[in-house]
């Protein structure tokens, strides 16, 4: 059975669309689960201690600044599987993922810096990401307004595959802020991209 990191990102609690949905790929997986709501307890934003400490000469012992980001570090090379849910924020990332992703990529522990590029320093394992959205950003609503930005998917796939997790899928929901109805399509949507998902585990 997998060891399953599952990181939450709405302050909503169970009133969120990405945790509902989360919840459920989370139970399809089945396995031992960490469950990590950054919303309640957003780890530390960067600040000049630990931009001092990323850059110092590598030591065995861990800097005091660098603490938090060597506990959420092990936790992520524990899992088996990562599921993120989290809603879009202003079209990207909301900022306790994005303090999450700050304390989690680091350079000579998660990825190294080479002529060629980056090259991360974790094993590859499955990942998915299941993102909300008011509106809609994978193609034109229903009415034909065009696609809004999407700085979050993009990103999160570049992120994960800087420290080796390559194999990120993507469950969709958009539109949930436009009335019962069109909420309970994106959820019925997800969930068919879930049940597609988990034939593939």
């Amino acid at each position: 059975m997998p060891n399953v990191l599952y990181l939450t990102c709405s302050p909503r609690g169970a009133m969120s669309f990405s945790r509902r949905v989360g919840d459920e790929l989370v139970a399809g997986l089945g396995g031992a689960v960490l469950a990590r709501d950054l919303a309640e307890d957003p780890p530390p934003m960067v600040d000049a201690g630990f931009s001092a400490a990323i850059l110092a000469p590598v030591t065995e012992a861990v800097p005091p600044a660098l603490a938090v980001s060597e506990a959420l570090i092990r936790e992520l090379e524990a899992a088996d599987v990562l599921v993120i849910a989290t809603p879009m924020n202003n079209f990207g990332v909301p900022a306790v993922l994005k303090a999450w992703i700050d304390q989690i990529v680091r350079i000579n522990r998660t990825f190294r810096s080479t002529p060629e590029g980056k090259v991360g320093l974790l094993r590859d394992r499955p990942a998915y990401l299941v993102v909300a959205s008011g509106g809609w950003f994978t193609g034109p609503s229903p009415t034909g307004t065009p696609a809004q930005p999407d700085f979050l998917t993009g990103y999160v796939r570049t992120v994960l595959e800087t420290v080796g997790i390559r194999s990120l899928s993507i469950v969709a929901l958009e539109g949930v802020t436009r009335g019962a109805e069109v909420a309970a399509a994106a959820i019925g949507k997800a969930r068919a991209e879930i049940d597609r998902l988990l034939t593939q585990v």
